[in-house]
């Protein structure tokens, strides 16, 4: 019961501060899960359920989605997804801990110490964020730092590029489990006593309720605020899952 409550309060929590801010789920979910679950679970199940907040919160968004750039960093992000599955397919459970720690932890300080970026915009980047996007979801879980550089470099205005990560993070969340599927990776990723009857079930009732509490508290929270809660939340995570790593190694 104590695993089943950490689940739900972290996609609780992510899906809260993403339906704020465009981001969240990944971020605080990734890192949690990987250390309460093991990183090849722990991930698998963060997929899933980027797949069902992104798709529930685009409903929500739907009017101010990019679908132009949509179309160039979604079917490169599928790409993306394959090298990744073939990457947690061959790491032992403790070193991709640690990769899963280190992308989170390098993302996030890249993500905060690149505050000014030359305008760099086109077809190419687009594809090449979505690719790296695809690659790090399937990994680390974590593609939200990819995306927001890119949306720096790109200069996206804030409200069409949080309203498109939902489509976006759905994407990578079904390629991640699809590509980790076709890999057989799933079959590896045991490791936690959990009732999986219940998990998709269980994560759609919370993301629905994370979704009510998030537009409830977009009107009185920051955007600003809840990203900074998130980025804080997924460092501590990152940090931990490369101390659990590195236990496991050693």
């Amino acid at each position: 019961m104590g695993t089943v409550a950490i689940i739900v309060a972290a996609i609780l929590v992510g899906t809260v501060l993403q339906r704020i801010s465009g981001t969240g789920v990944g971020l605080v979910v990734a890192p949690t899960l990987s250390i309460l679950l093991g990183p090849a679970l722990g991930v698998l199940v963060t997929n899933m359920t980027t797949v069902v907040s992104g798709f529930l919160i685009m409903i929500a968004v739907w009017s101010r989605i990019d679908w132009r750039r949509f179309w160039l960093i979604g079917p490169a992000a599928i790409l993306g997804a394959i090298p990744g599955a073939l990457v947690v397919g061959a790491l032992p459970p403790g070193w991709l801990s640690i990769l899963v720690g280190a992308i989170v932890v390098f993302a996030l300080l890249v993500t905060v110490g690149m505050r000014t970026l030359p305008r760099v915009d086109g077809n190419p980047i687009a594809m090449l964020s979505g690719f790296v996007g695809g690659f790090f979801n399937t990994t680390s879980g974590v593609a939200a730092p990819v995306m927001v550089i890119y949306s720096r470099l790109a200069r996206w205005q804030q409200l069409r590029f949080a309203a498109t990560l939902q489509p976006i993070f759905m994407t990578m969340g079904a390629a991640s489990v699809a590509s980790k599927l076709a890999t057989g990776v799933t079959a590896d990723a045991g490791g936690a006593d959990l009732h999986l009857g219940w998990l998709a079930p269980g994560v759609i009732a919370t993301v629905l309720v994370g979704i009510a509490v998030g537009t409830w508290l977009g009107t009185r929270v920051p955007v600003a605020q809840a990203r900074r809660l998130a980025l804080l939340l997924a460092a501590l995570g990152g940090v931990g899952a490369i101390v659990r790593g590195a236990l496991e190694v050693i």
